[in-house]
């Protein structure tokens, strides 16, 4: 676990610098050192290191589980808390923020170390997991008999299965972080106007099935493919929406059914 970049916030200077003397004798770096949450937020985007040692007291608006609470949600960082004392309001918003570790100040170095590099395995751990899970899901998707496309919850496009690639006529290497409008081009077929962002409806409205009466998805190559549309939201352990998941079919084949039959009705009363 050696070489690893350990960021400190921590509102004490003498106490920061004190870890920073111990962390760098244990073989860590420090790239950075805060002592105001919204300073923290900024480096940790920064320099995204592989820990962050966060005092629960901090100067300025925000205190530390705060803090965590954002990094958590948007760096997924791991944190230790680093605390003389607390309130039991305040412990219970800190175990919300999912951290790795809790010590008590005035701690040994020995107890520093320990912490740490139990967190530092056990965010590997996890991260070893999630990888198999994502390639686990992945091979599903890919191998499904339905076009998925997956996005964050801004329509960056995370994923684009085979299926979605055929029908958009985009490559999973040119759709990969564009804005699903870019490539999932689809209109109202009565009048040709826009049906609307799939990732916008399902933020507004949860799960949905049909973007729009009569959908025609434009593909790269202009072709004109009719098809039905379904949408759900993607949710973390918090029910906290973090992406969107788009299903969507050609029914080409089922209009020119149905139209025959409509003709074949129609001709047979006459």
């Amino acid at each position: 676990m050696k070489n690893k970049k350990i960021m400190i916030v921590e509102d004490e200077k003498i106490v920061a610098m004190d870890i920073k003397d111990s962390l760098e004798n244990f073989g860590y770096s420090v790239p950075c050192m805060a002592s105001k949450g919204e300073d923290a937020l900024k480096m940790a985007e920064a320099y995204h290191p592989d820990l962050i040692l966060m005092d629960i007291v901090l100067k300025g608006k925000m205190d530390g589980v705060e803090t965590a609470r954002i990094i958590h949600d948007t760096l997924n960082i791991p944190i230790i808390y680093l605390t003389a004392y607390s309130d039991e309001k305040t412990l219970q918003r800190a175990k919300m923020t999912a951290p790795f570790g809790h010590i008590l100040k005035p701690f040994e170095e020995r107890e520093l170390r320990t912490n740490i590099e139990i967190a530092l395995h056990k965010n590997e751990l996890e991260k070893e997991k999630l990888f198999e899970k994502e390639k686990w899901i992945t091979s599903i998707l890919n191998n499904i008999g339905d076009a998925i496309i997956t996005t964050d919850p801004k329509g960056k496009i995370k994923l684009i299965n085979p299926l979605a690639q055929a029908l958009t006529g985009y490559r999973e290497e040119e759709a990969l972080g564009k804005n699903i409008e870019e490539i999932f081009k689809v209109v109202c077929e009565d009048t040709g106007e826009y049906a609307g962002s799939p990732t916008d409806k399902v933020l507004k409205e949860g799960s949905f099935y049909g973007l729009a009466d009569q959908t025609i998805l434009i593909s790269k190559n202009d072709n004109n493919i009719p098809v039905d549309i379904l949408g759900s939201p993607i949710n973390n352990r918090n029910n906290e929406t973090i992406g969107t998941v788009i299903i969507f079919y050609d029914i080409k084949e089922r209009k020119d059914i149905e139209k025959s039959f409509m003709s074949f009705k129609t001709n047979g009363n006459t």
